[in-house]
């Protein structure tokens, strides 16, 4: 079994779970990022009174930015191996159904709203959590042959 690293040798599975990855990591980058996150000033830890909006749209918080992060690394590092590369994509899309899930029951003027996520931040979950595992399930864990 190859888990080698470089990008010749990646499967389809493992590049998309990099690919998406390194998108978390850059999206929880952009969310501590003033301008690219307006209403900075009002960025809080963890709360749905946080009205920091990450592009102007999708609430973020500390906390919400943080988990971005993780995410971001969690896919890098198991993007190393084709069992983690799945394991990521598929774990973590089902992660963000509950999420989207969650978002659509708890109220957003809540309490219950610590992550805080907004209706745009609900639908971008929906379609992350589908995206996901989709790419989880339908990509090929073994290399292609390049003619």
């Amino acid at each position: 079994m190859n888990t080698s690293r470089t990008p010749a040798t990646r499967t389809p599975v493992q590049l998309a779970a990099l690919v998406v990855g390194a998108v978390f990591l850059l999206v929880g980058v952009l969310g501590f990022v003033p301008g690219v996150t307006t209403n900075y000033d009002d960025l809080q830890f963890a709360s749905h009174q946080s009205d920091a909006l990450l592009l102007g749209v999708f609430q973020v918080s500390i906390l919400h930015n943080i988990v971005h992060l993780l995410f971001g690394v969690a896919g890098i590092l198991m993007a190393r191996s084709r069992s983690g590369a799945r394991n990521f994509l598929i774990g973590g899309g089902v992660v963000y159904l509950l999420l989207w899930v969650y978002g659509m029951l708890v109220d957003h003027d809540s309490a219950a709203n610590f992550v805080p996520v907004n209706g745009a931040d609900n639908w971008l979950h929906l379609l992350l959590g589908i995206g996901m595992v989709a790419l989880g399930f339908l990509l090929p864990r073994r290399r292609t042959s390049v003619r």
